[in-house]
């Protein structure tokens, strides 16, 4: 018997990036599932799609063809130029994506970049994909991870300036982000007691205190009490030594207190093919590692391989939920 393809939206984010242009490439590739692309049909053509075929949720397409659930640009795109006026047109695809999702006829959905400063230009606040969707979906809080192969990196905090990463690591934030991060290895990548090695927040993981408290204050009491309930968890561990192959073998995930702890090391590894995996959400959502790169935008030289990653990323994470 047959398993039917997931279904899954893309959505090419902000149009005059290149987004656009790397969705337009996927048609006529078998990627192991139905692509749809939620975007203006229109805007696909002119970068370069061909094969353009309306979504139909009942029937699936011919060979050859990309699926498009249309959504209307404001004004026409020119690439490398930011327009305001279509910060709506972005967040309309994205919400169309995401309520597929939750209505079902969507088994996950796939995010090329937006730029965040024209839409808060617009006049809309909008501090990323990840929030948006969270406040779409009802999730409490989402947990971002990137991967690039077996390596898994998952972020206690996301964007936010340095000074501010210490007061933000909480007990309670730093065992919610802990559970998310363990009930979806289990649940969404079907991985039985994953081991996740959790990085200190200080140098050397404080020091014995000499660096740092929040190791014996905060981080050390935390890991021991969901140990007890039966966490695999490991650490506090140096960050400095933490990534060397002899560490992670054998782990799962990597939990970094902050940005730019842990995302360096993966994207070192595996940049142009790493994911971004939205984790606490009740939907499968992946991303790209990249930005809008307005520079290449209609050039003709923007590489698509984060977003087909991205791409396989859902399809498995899709074919685990089903």
């Amino acid at each position: 018997m047959n398993t039917p393809r997931p279904c899954i939206a893309v959505t090419p984010g902000e149009p005059a990036g290149i987004g656009p242009e790397l969705v337009a490439a996927l048609a006529g590739e078998d990627l192991g599932a139905r692509v749809v692309a939620v975007a203006d049909p229109e805007l696909l053509g002119a970068r370069g799609a061909t094969g353009l075929v309306p979504f139909d949720p009942e029937r699936e397409p011919r060979a050859g063809t990309l699926e498009v659930l249309p959504v209307s640009l404001r004004r026409p795109a020119v690439p490398g130029r930011l327009d305001p006026a279509n910060a709506a047109y972005v967040l309309e695809t994205l919400r169309r994506a995401g309520e597929g999702c939750l209505a079902g006829r969507f088994a996950a959905m796939v995010t090329a970049p937006v730029h965040k400063g024209v839409i808060n230009e617009a006049g809309v606040p909008f501090s990323g994909h990840t929030e948006f969707l969270a406040e779409l979906t009802g999730a409490r809080m989402p947990v971002m991870m990137l991967t690039a192969g077996s390596l898994r990196v998952a972020l206690a905090t996301t964007h936010l300036p340095l000074r501010a990463v210490p007061d933000a690591i909480t007990a309670e934030r730093l065992e919610t982000v802990i559970r998310i991060l363990v009930g979806d290895l289990e649940c969404r990548y079907g991985l039985a007691a994953p081991r996740v090695l959790v990085a200190g927040l200080n140098p050397h993981a404080g020091e014995g205190g000499h660096l740092g408290g929040e190791e014996i204050e905060l981080i050390i009491p935390l890991l021991e009490r969901l140990r007890a309930e039966g966490l695999n968890l490991v650490g506090p561990l140096p960050a400095d030594t933490l990534f060397t192959p002899r560490s992670l073998q054998g782990a799962d995930a990597v939990l970094a207190m902050y940005h730019d702890q842990g995302l360096p090391v993966l994207k070192h590894a595996g940049f142009g093919r790493a994911v971004n995996v939205t984790l606490g959400l009740p939907i499968v959502r992946t991303s790209v590692d990249h930005g809008t790169a307005l520079d290449l935008a209609g050039s003709g030289r923007a590489e698509g391989g984060s977003l087909r990653a991205a791409i396989a990323e859902a399809v498995a994470l899709a074919r685990v939920a089903a």
